[in-house]
């Protein structure tokens, strides 16, 4: 009775734990601390939650095909300094900044799936190198130092509210809204899945597997890319370490939000409540008074537990336990 319960909680819809889980956290946070609710502080979290799921969709668009990148954070922090070098160096407005950024971030995703497609080397390996390629680029650009001349500006869409909403959570929403129509109702993002779940029956079927890695490559390089930008805009300043913590966040809201570490499985709206539960965890730590050196082993064990449950699916749907 108890393995038959326990199946069933395991192979239940995803996004119906997850919304559960993040209505039980929150009530917890909302009882424990009083400013909880506070405009200041629900708005604080929207925007930290917008930035780190766009940064989980960037790793998460590479994991749909059953690939991985570790060169996440290199990239954001690489279209970071892109930006952040275009405004104080070379004197550009914003949207020429921003265009220059986004063309990075192709050329470093086109990169990463080309060297992939054409050697067929791993994605782990590749994207590995090209992390210290990327983190190189950046060293070599900053000189290690932040740019600080950031135009207030440039800052609306990262500080800025409309109508009292977070502007870089609706943007957020509008980016999730357009992913979610891609992989719902395009070719491509029914390629995309196709390819992830079985490479070689996607070849049988016609599909151009290489083009679906390398377009999977670029996209990523796209989102992480409007990542580094939202950072700036968020902060205001242009930091070449930005991304040392991108990968371990990007995996755990990724997987914790339902993102299948074999592909084939993309969740929209698990991507955005992983996002509010690993925030509203980081929340409750601090609540907790926990020392925050001993946050990323937490997160690690996070990871575990979801690595586990999603290991845990692909079991009992291969034995036919799940439709």
């Amino acid at each position: 009775m108890f393995k038959k319960r326990f199946s069933k909680i395991i192979s239940g819809n995803k996004e119906s734990g997850l919304v559960i889980v993040t209505v039980i956290l929150f009530a917890i946070l909302a009882i424990s601390s009083g400013g909880f609710l506070s405009y200041f502080n629900i708005a604080n979290i929207l925007k930290n939650v917008s930035l780190w799921v766009i940064i989980a969709l960037a790793q998460a668009l590479v994991l749909v095909i059953g690939g991985m990148n570790l060169s996440i954070g290199g990239m954001g922090a690489l279209t970071a300094a892109t930006v952040g070098y275009f405004m104080e160096v070379l004197h550009m407005p914003g949207i020429i900044a921003v265009i220059a950024a986004l063309a990075v971030g192709v050329a470093a995703g086109f990169f990463n799936g080309i060297v992939i497609v054409k050697t067929k080397l791993n994605a782990f390996i590749v994207t590995l190198a090209t992390l210290f390629i990327f983190t190189g680029l950046v060293m070599g650009l900053t000189k290690g130092l932040p740019f600080t001349e950031i135009p207030v500006s440039f800052t609306l869409i990262g500080q800025g509210t409309t109508l009292r909403i977070p502007n870089i959570f609706l943007l957020t929403v509008v980016i999730l809204i357009f992913v979610y129509i891609l992989f719902r109702f395009s070719l491509i993002g029914r390629r995309i899945l196709a390819t992830g779940s079985n490479l070689d029956a996607a070849e049988f079927s016609g599909v151009n597997t290489d083009m679906i890695v390398l377009f999977s490559h670029i996209f990523s390089g796209i989102i992480a890319a409007i990542g580094g930008i939202l950072y700036v805009s968020r902060f205001g300043v242009a930091q070449p370490s930005i991304g040392n913590s991108w990968l371990i966040m990007s995996f755990a809201i990724a997987i914790v939000g339902g993102t299948a570490l074999s592909g084939g499985d993309l969740s929209i709206l698990g991507l955005l409540l992983g996002g509010i539960i690993i925030l509203l965890i980081k929340s409750g730590l601090i609540l907790l008074h926990v020392d925050p050196f001993w946050e990323q082993t937490f997160l690690g064990v996070l990871i575990l537990i979801a690595v586990g449950i999603d290991r845990m699916r692909g079991i009992l749907a291969a034995r036919g336990k799940i439709s």
